[in-house]
């Protein structure tokens, strides 16, 4: 029996922790795999086992070390010609799989148009609002053969927002990132972080707005027998978050900078509780880290989040943008090593079970029959 060619096609290489791990899975589950991807900047690749990688998108823009300016003026100029090329090339696969388009009113039009074609939209609820940006989305969603969407109020927005065919929207979970936690080697925790004793609550990922930490701060001045650790790279001013932090009265340690992989279990192995306040989310690769490593979490109870918590029982769900709830369901976990043991064992349940990639695999290869039927 031929085995279903797939491509997987991410040209900016947004999130290649996911285009990674599905390859991988639909590998598994009997596909045979190509990726299609650009040169990614910001540290090493996971794994690859079974499947092809084509840095395919980007070429020049990527060579070298280029300021930021420069490199976007390139990607400008070759954006079309790789778009162009990566469509002839389609015609040797069975399905093609698009998890970003970088232009999307544009590569609309410029995706493959003789092959079937899925589109998964990673990010619905924190799109930018827009005339252009919607009628880019809602060609984009009306294009493609099939639209994936994570969770179920992420599809009911591809739906009601951008007009998607419901009968074109598949829900199929993003998937818990496990390769993290059986890397080769791990890095320890820097000296003064490993000689923490007590418990520890984790904040981890990129700090942007959208993510509350300025209301996990206020809800820590209350909360007592814990450390606080902020930890990722600042892309917004870490100076307000600072001046709360020396507001409350246990320890708050800020790490300000990138994570590797290979540095990342040695958080995530410490910490208690991980806790992401965010105001508005779809779906966090933090999230699906934490459930990797089986931590207690809590969570804001917006978008994908709900539905991991109330679902599975993996999370304790509270309010956006209420640091009350936040205090006391971090105050609970923290005086309850009971509690906390329970959400580890749900969310290692559902990191094994319904997101997991083989799981995840099966369900998108099932789609991809279905259209090729």
């Amino acid at each position: 029996m031929t085995r279903m060619r797939v491509q997987l096609v991410d040209p900016p290489s947004y999130t290649p922790p996911y285009d990674f791990s599905l390859a991988a899975a639909l590998t598994r589950a009997g596909a045979e795999v190509e990726l299609l991807m650009s040169p990614y900047l910001y540290g090493p690749l996971p794994p690859s086992s079974g499947f092809a990688v084509e840095q395919a998108f980007y070429r020049r823009a990527t060579r070298g070390h280029r300021s930021t300016a420069h490199r976007r003026a390139l990607r400008a100029l070759e954006h079309v010609p790789d778009m162009l090329r990566h469509r002839r090339g389609t015609t040797t696969a069975d399905v093609v799989h698009y998890q970003w388009l970088t232009l999307e009113a544009l590569d609309a039009f410029l995706m493959a148009h003789r092959t079937p074609t899925v589109f998964t939209s990673h990010n619905v609820l924190r799109r930018g609002r827009g005339r252009l940006t919607e009628r880019a989305a809602s060609l984009v969603a009306a294009r493609a053969n099939a639209v994936v969407a994570h969770t179920d109020v992420s599809a009911q927005e591809l739906v009601d927002r951008y007009g998607a065919d419901p009968a074109r929207v598949h829900v199929i979970p993003h998937g818990a990132f496990d390769y993290l936690t059986r890397q080769s080697s791990e890095d320890p925790l820097p000296g003064a972080l490993a000689r923490v004793e007590g418990p520890v609550i984790l904040c981890f990922g990129v700090l942007r707005p959208y993510k509350g930490v300025d209301v996990l701060l206020e809800a820590f001045r209350g909360v007592e027998g814990a450390e606080l650790w902020i930890v990722g790279r600042p892309w917004m001013s870490v100076e307000p978050l600072k001046r709360a932090a020396a507001a409350a009265e246990g320890t708050v340690r800020f790490v300000e900078r990138f994570v590797p992989d290979s540095e990342l279990p040695a958080y995530l192995r410490r910490a208690d509780i991980v806790v992401l306040p965010y105001r508005e989310i779809d779906q966090s690769g933090v999230l699906y880290t934490a459930l990797a490593f089986g931590k207690a979490m809590v969570l804001s109870d917006v978008g994908g989040f709900s539905e991991v918590g109330r679902r599975h029982g993996a999370a304790k769900l509270v309010p956006a943008e209420d640091p009350d709830a936040l205090r006391g369901a971090l105050t609970d976990l923290i005086s309850h090593p009971e509690r906390r043991a329970a959400l580890e064992r749900h969310a290692a349940a559902a990191a094994a079970g319904p997101y997991s990639w083989d799981a995840i695999g099966r369900r998108t290869l099932a789609l991809y029959e279905r259209l090729l039927a």
